[in-house]
């Protein structure tokens, strides 16, 4: 990925982009205005050449690397079963949680994380809310989106 389309954020853009962030996560002024922030592919946030966030479809999402770093989403907690799974891409069946925490509402962005290290290993959308998730036994209830991995986890700025 050698020749990737990448292009430097204006203080303008980078201040909408906090806006974004802020409106979203909840977190404010997550670029500081030393920051080197770009755009690549027009899809990845990259600050100091790292992933921080990403579109996928309309959705501005964290990496997962920033989210090992700083877990600011609210946790859904798998059983070990469900992990090989949810590590290879596949949807969040309602018999693989065994925690949900408070505030998950439908349409959140959530961290899938493991019930032994609570690590997260993926990042995902929630199909219902908390109390309709503890409702049900079966069916997909998160949308997996992002993880260890795929596509936006390996991502390189150029040759390895």
């Amino acid at each position: 990925m050698t020749n990737m389309r990448q292009i430097t954020l204006s203080k303008k853009e980078i201040k909408g982009l906090n806006s974004e962030i802020s409106t979203h996560y909840s977190i404010d002024e997550f670029f500081s205005k030393d920051d080197f922030v770009a755009l690549a592919e027009d899809t990845y946030i990259l600050r100091d050449g790292e992933i921080m966030f990403f579109y996928k479809e309309d959705l501005l999402l964290p990496s997962l690397r920033l989210i090992l770093q700083n877990n600011f989403l609210k946790n859904i907690v798998i059983n070990m079963g469900a992990v090989p799974f949810i590590a290879k891409g596949a949807d969040l069946m309602r018999p693989g949680i065994v925690g949900v925490d408070a505030y998950v509402e439908e349409g959140s962005i959530v961290a899938i994380v493991d019930e032994k290290n609570l690590k997260p290993i993926a990042v995902g959308q929630s199909l219902f809310s908390k109390d309709e998730m503890q409702e049900m036994e079966v069916g997909k209830v998160v949308l997996n989106l992002h993880y260890v991995g795929d596509d936006v986890w390996n991502f390189t700025t150029g040759p390895e």
